[in-house]
C-alpha cells in the first residue's frame, strides 16, 4: 500500500525541525553567554563590536563574533552591517540579563541546558522502567531551577500568593512557624524570611547539595537566625501539629508517593493551619495542555520530574502536567478536606489545603 506524502506538509514540518535544531543549539549558547557575561555587558543598549564586547567580559573575539552572529540569526540581538556591531534591546536585557526580572529566563535555559544532559540516562530507563534521581542530574539543574524559580516567586509569592489565602498573611505578620517541603535551594523560605521577620522557618530537602547551597544563600541574606535547612524525606520530617503552614513550591508532582507527603503535611500541620502548593499550570486533559507551555513543561518532565519520581518509593509518576483534579485528590487523599484554587499564573496553579 503507498501513501501520498502531501509535500507542502513535508516542507513545513522539515522547516519546524530546523527552527528546533536552532533553538537547541541556541539553548548552549545562551547558558554560554549567561556563564561568561556576555548579555550583561550588553544591557546598556548600545551598540558593541565583537571585539569591544570581547574586550569588556576577557574573552576571545573571534569566539564572541561567532556566537553573536548565532545570536543574531537567532533574533536575540541585532546587528547593524553598516558599523559591523551588536546590539542587545532592552525588552531582550529585561529577560536575559536582570537577574531580579520577574521575567527572567536564563535560568530556565540553564536548567533545559541541564536536563538535556540527561538524555543518554533517559534512554536507558525508557528501556528499564527505572528512575532517575534529582540527584543524579548535572549540577547546572539544580542552580537553574532555583534561578527559574526565583523570578517567579520574587514577582508573585509575596504580594499575590499569600494574599489570596485565607489568613495566612496575618499570621506570618504575627509570628508563624513554617516548613517548606522540597525547598531545593531555599528561594522561597528565604524570600518569606526576609518579607515576615516575626515568623521562622525550615526547609527539608532529601539532596544534600541543595541544603548546602540553602544554608549558605539564607547566611548572605542574613536571616540564617530564623531559617533553617535540613536534610529529610517528604514524609519524614519532624513535628506533629507544629506548623502554622507548610508549603510544597514545585515539588509535590516530584515525589514518589505525594499521598504520603500530603499525609504527613496533614499531621504535621496545626488544626488551623494551611498547605499552600504551588504547581506548574496545567489543564486536566492532555488536550488542553498542547500549548507551548505545555511543551517545556512535558519536556521537563520527561527528563527531569517523572524520572525522578519513579527513582523514589511509591513510584506515582504524577508528572510536571498533573493538573489540578490530580493534585486536589493527591490532598484529599492525604487527609486534607478542603482544598481549593487560590490563584493561579499562565505558570503555575495555587493551591490552597485545610485540614
Amino acid at each position: 500500500m503507498s501513501t501520498t506524502l502531501d509535500e507542502t506538509l513535508v516542507e513545513a514540518f522539515a522547516g519546524q525541525i530546523l527552527i528546533d535544531v536552532g533553538a537547541t543549539l541556541g539553548t548552549a549558547l545562551v547558558t554560554i553567554g549567561d556563564r561568561l557575561g556576555l548579555y550583561r555587558a550588553m544591557a546598556d543598549g548600545q551598540p558593541v563590536s565583537a571585539g569591544e564586547l570581547a574586550a569588556r567580559t576577557s574573552t576571545h573575539e573571534r569566539y564572541v563574533r561567532e556566537w553573536l552572529n548565532a545570536q543574531a540569526a537567532g533574533g536575540y540581538v541585532r546587528y547593524d552591517a553598516d558599523g559591523d556591531t551588536y546590539l542587545l534591546p532592552a525588552e531582550h536585557a529585561f529577560v536575559l540579563a536582570d537577574e531580579h526580572s520577574p521575567v527572567a529566563l536564563a535560568g530556565t535555559i540553564q536548567a533545559a541546558a541541564a536536563a538535556f544532559q540527561a538524555r543518554e540516562h533517559a534512554v536507558e530507563r525508557f528501556r528499564s522502567g527505572d528512575g532517575l534521581g534529582w540527584h543524579e542530574h548535572h549540577h547546572d539543574l539544580f542552580d537553574g531551577t532555583g534561578r527559574s524559580f526565583g523570578a517567579k516567586y520574587r514577582a508573585q509569592l509575596v504580594s499575590d500568593w499569600l494574599p489570596a489565602l485565607d489568613g495566612v498573611v496575618e499570621r506570618l505578620e504575627a509570628g508563624a512557624h513554617v516548613a517548606d517541603v522540597g525547598c531545593g535551594h531555599g528561594v522561597a523560605t528565604i524570600l518569606l524570611a526576609e518579607a515576615f521577620p516575626a515568623s521562622t522557618f525550615v526547609g527539608y530537602d532529601y539532596h544534600p547539595e541543595s541544603i548546602a547551597a540553602a544554608r549558605t544563600a539564607a547566611r548572605e541574606a542574613g536571616v540564617e537566625e530564623r531559617v533553617r535547612f535540613e536534610i529529610a524525606t517528604a514524609d519524614g520530617y519532624p513535628g506533629e501539629q507544629a506548623y502554622d503552614l507548610i508549603a510544597f513550591f514545585d515539588s509535590l508532582h516530584d515525589l514518589g508517593d505525594p499521598v504520603s507527603a500530603a499525609a504527613r503535611a496533614r499531621a504535621a500541620l496545626r488544626s488551623d493551619g494551611t498547605c499552600l502548593v504551588v504547581e506548574p499550570f496545567a489543564g486536566d486533559t492532555v488536550e488542553e495542555n498542547l500549548t507551548p507551555v505545555g511543551r517545556v513543561y512535558y519536556g521537563f518532565s520527561t527528563l527531569v520530574c517523572t524520572p525522578g519520581s519513579l527513582s523514589q518509593e511509591g513510584r506515582a509518576g504524577l508528572g510536571t502536567q498533573a493538573g489540578e483534579a490530580r493534585i486536589a485528590a493527591v490532598l484529599r487523599d492525604g487527609g486534607f478536606t478542603r482544598v481549593r484554587r487560590a490563584a493561579e499564573t499562565p505558570f503555575n496553579l495555587i493551591l490552597e489545603a485545610k485540614p
